[in-house]
């Protein structure tokens, strides 16, 4: 497994650790892969994912723009993924019912010195577009953390910092 799947993980892992929003809301989310700038992962939906008309509710997916775009960041070699300071989501169709495996591709667009800005499109079981959000954070306190890694250009290795 690539250097950088196995720290998106790691980070993944101390968010559910932290036994707050994530973990209440999508314990089932699934990274399948990460590579440099993106990641994509799945979540079977539950009935906890629902609204009242049994379908995806839309602060879910909302909450998954935020969550998958600070992991998308995590592919840049990041610990703490910084705060968010925007964030957006337009729904087109729904996006499941109860046992339906929602696909998410996370990616990075823009990488700065104090603002990342993502963009996280969200598929339905038929694969076609559901949803799709931005999430812009602040990353300027993040950038020193002692735990943050840099990946070689392809994500295979750790070039600087250290894998736990």
């Amino acid at each position: 497994m690539a250097a950088i799947k196995r720290f998106t993980q790691r980070v993944w892992k101390s968010f559910l650790d932290n036994a707050g929003h994530d973990a209440n809301i999508v314990p089932n989310l699934v990274f399948e892969s990460a590579k440099p700038n993106e990641v994509v992962a799945t979540l079977k939906l539950e009935r906890k994912h629902l609204n009242r008309n049994m379908t995806m509710h839309g602060g879910v997916i909302l909450s998954l723009t935020d969550t998958l775009g600070s992991m998308a960041l995590t592919t840049r070699g990041l610990w703490q993924t910084g705060v968010s300071v925007d964030i957006h989501t337009s729904f087109l169709r729904p996006a499941g019912v109860e046992g339906d495996v929602l696909r998410a591709v996370a990616r990075v667009e823009s990488y700065g010195k104090t603002l990342a800005s993502t963009r996280v499109e969200f598929f339905n079981a038929q694969g076609k577009l559901a949803a799709f959000g931005s999430h812009t954070k602040f990353i300027g306190a993040s950038l020193g953390n002692d735990k943050n890694v840099t990946f070689s250009q392809d994500g295979e290795s750790i070039v600087e910092g250290k894998e736990e």
